[in-house]
């Protein structure tokens, strides 16, 4: 069989797909977060404790809050803080082991705030903390420059009245000097 050219042109301007349609993506579970804590890392207070301890000094380190679990074979144990400046804040130890392992190994320590614990406010710009008023009282505590023209005899001070202007020095330094030269060149 021959084909035409209006076959032809057809074939040209449709591309012959080769490869196979794409298999859907595998649909991932999502990642549940587990309701009781891990028996053995819920049991491993004194790892959760010592890891605290390398950080934080001993009386800063105080009773266990508890263990809340993060995701499966990962808990968090907290401490309360007995810091300076940070009442109501707990210390946290996060704890992880591997699948059929009774090790606990600390993954990380450092202080969260409690639901009672001092915070310090949100941050707030300063081009929206400025209020107008602001601005204005700064206006009227400046002082006024004194330009010349305004100065009057009662703004001059002691001081101005007994500046002597230095070309007036340089002609007593020449009527010193010997032979009437001025020392000044």
């Amino acid at each position: 069989m021959s084909e035409t050219p209006a076959s032809m042109e057809t074939a040209e301007a449709e591309p012959v797909a080769t490869a196979a349609p794409a298999a859907p993506a595998a649909k991932r579970r999502p990642v549940r977060k587990p309701s009781r804590p891990d028996a053995v890392l819920a049991a491993a207070v004194d790892a959760a404790r010592n890891g605290l301890l390398e950080v934080a000094g001993e009386h800063e380190v105080g009773e266990h809050v508890g263990a809340f679990p993060d995701a499966e074979r990962l808990v968090t144990h907290r401490f309360a803080a007995h810091v300076p400046g940070y009442e109501g804040w707990h210390w946290f130890a996060t704890l992880a082991r591997v699948p059929r392992s009774k090790d606990a190994t600390v993954c990380e320590v450092g202080l969260l705030p409690s639901e009672n614990a001092l915070l310090a406010p949100d941050w707030v710009p300063w081009s929206e903390r400025v209020r107008p008023e602001d601005t204005a009282e700064e206006d009227s505590a400046a002082p006024k420059a004194v330009t010349p023209e305004d100065a009057t005899p009662e703004d001059a001070t002691s001081e101005d009245a007994a500046r002597v202007p230095e070309a007036d020095v340089a002609e007593t330094d020449a009527e010193a000097a010997p032979g009437g030269e001025s020392p000044v060149a």
